[in-house]
């Protein structure tokens, strides 16, 4: 009975001490409730009789849903994806606010109305000096859009380059977890509190990239990324590289298989987590914007040209180039710019069809008319048919962005509803727990001052 009563006092106070220790982490995140595992102590058996002699404190288990947490962890590298970028979308969207803004479909408008205006007097410097002020303000906010877009670039290189090193920083403590948790557990004892842990950073790595993991027989996870990027291999753990390829290309991810080796290019296969959205925005989104607005300042400084090549200057020479412009459309939304004689000199801007003639606006009127001519898409649409559509799509594009996200935030926010109901820690069911485990205590005690008295009994027997 004493042997009974000093091993229930024992399982009492670990028991307790597990309770404690819920309490404590109720506010930790990824902390799964734990309990300690009373198993029936092996009896004794004397002759034909089988004794009990109480119970024994066994394992301290976590309890923990293991599908569930592979579940979050997929949903999460969806919603670090969607979250990432709807981000860069809604910052995109603003370099094209036409309604808070004057954008770039005015600065047109402004351009062929200065040419409307100059063609009932063309022989006012007033109304050349108009349209020469407008072309400069054109050609600036060309640049404006172009400057701010590569900026949204930039920025995302950075976040890029943060968010790799911070996936350095997980895949080297999850391998240290793996150690500490393959020699904890070849004792036979479960790690619960760094099995916690570790799957809080394989959740939170999967918000940031998209990986694999899997589970080996002795504890240790193994991490990958990409195809072939072996992060975590039990306690050994391999970083990830950023480096800035070119202004195009931007930053890329490289990894290498053995440290100081030849390093692999592998942003093309991490389309996933905060990482993956990013690259998507960066690449795809805003590099074809890039090239649409290329395309867009080539063909508007082609048209407007060759009709101003066609047309004689106010001192009744050939009109020269309106703009310069580059050979292809490779960047020429940065490089248009109004030609720098018809800078110097307004009298240079052609408006009429036959030299020596002040008063004739044939050319004037011929690139006014440039503003409703549908010279692109392959005839298709005017200029601001185009610009406007590419507002549109991008404002389309980013409106279903955080549609997205804010749908998978639901998502990830009922996931962690289910888990909470499963391993979180509820005060209430802890001190009812906390009640129980005390009075087991003291009634323990009671059994040992029990025991204890019939000792006295026994020993006084002779006395009496």
């Amino acid at each position: 009975m004493l042997d009974i009563g000093k091993r229930s006092l024992s399982n009492s106070q670990t028991a307790l001490q597990t309770v404690s220790h819920n309490i404590a982490n109720k506010t930790t995140e990824g902390f799964s409730r734990q309990r300690v595992e009373i198993l029936t102590n092996a009896p004794n058996s004397p002759g034909q009789l089988q004794i009990g002699t109480g119970a024994r404190a066994g394992l301290i288990t976590r309890t923990n849903n293991p599908w569930l947490e592979k579940q979050i962890q997929r949903e999460g590298t969806s919603l670090g994806y969607s979250d990432a970028r709807a981000d860069a979308l809604a910052r995109v969207e603003q370099v094209y606010n036409e309604q808070s803004n004057k954008g770039l479909n005015q600065y047109m408008a402004d351009f062929f109305n200065g040419f409307r205006e100059m063609s009932a007097n063309p022989e006012s410097l007033a109304g050349r000096t108009m349209v020469r002020e407008s072309a400069v303000a054109l050609t600036n906010d060309f640049k404006r859009v172009v400057g701010q877009l590569k900026d949204v670039q930039q920025d995302l290189d950075h976040q890029i380059t943060a968010t790799v090193d911070e996936v350095n920083q997980a895949t080297k403590e999850i391998a240290d977890l793996n150690m500490k948790i393959k020699l904890v557990e070849t004792q036979g004892v479960p790690s619960n509190d760094e099995r916690d842990r570790r799957d809080l950073l394989l959740k939170k790595l999967g918000e940031k990239l998209e990986v694999n993991w899997a589970e080996g027989a002795d504890g240790m996870v193994s991490v990958t990324a990409g195809r072939a990027a072996v992060l975590v291999s039990g306690v050994d753990s391999t970083d990830l590289k950023t480096y800035s390829v070119g202004e195009k290309e931007g930053t890329q991810i490289f990894y290498s298989t053995v440290k100081g080796g030849t390093q692999f290019n592998i942003t093309e296969h991490l389309r996933g987590g905060r990482v993956g959205g990013a690259l998507e925005v960066r690449d795809e989104v805003i590099g074809g914007l890039l090239n649409r607005m290329d395309n867009l300042a080539f063909n508007f400084g082609k048209e407007v040209n060759e009709a101003h090549l066609q047309g004689f200057d106010r001192y009744g020479k050939q009109g020269d180039q309106f703009f310069e412009t580059p050979m292809d459309a490779t960047g020429a939304a940065t490089k248009l710019a109004i030609n720098q004689d018809i800078y110097s000199d307004v009298g240079r801007i052609a408006a009429a069809a036959r030299p020596n003639a002040p008063g004739d606006n044939t050319i004037a009127n011929m690139i006014s008319s440039l503003q409703n001519r549908k010279v692109m898409s392959d005839g298709a649409a005017t200029f601001d048919d185009y610009y406007n559509t590419e507002v549109g799509q991008i404002g389309s594009v980013t409106n279903r962005a955080i549609k997205t996200m804010e749908t998978q935030k639901n998502i990830m926010q009922q996931l962690g509803n289910l888990r909470e109901s499963i391993s979180g820690v509820s005060l209430d069911e802890e001190t009812t727990k906390m009640i129980e485990f005390q009075k087991a205590y003291d009634a323990s005690a009671r059994l040992i001052r029990t025991a204890d008295e019939m000792f006295d009994t026994i020993l006084n027997l002779k006395r009496m």
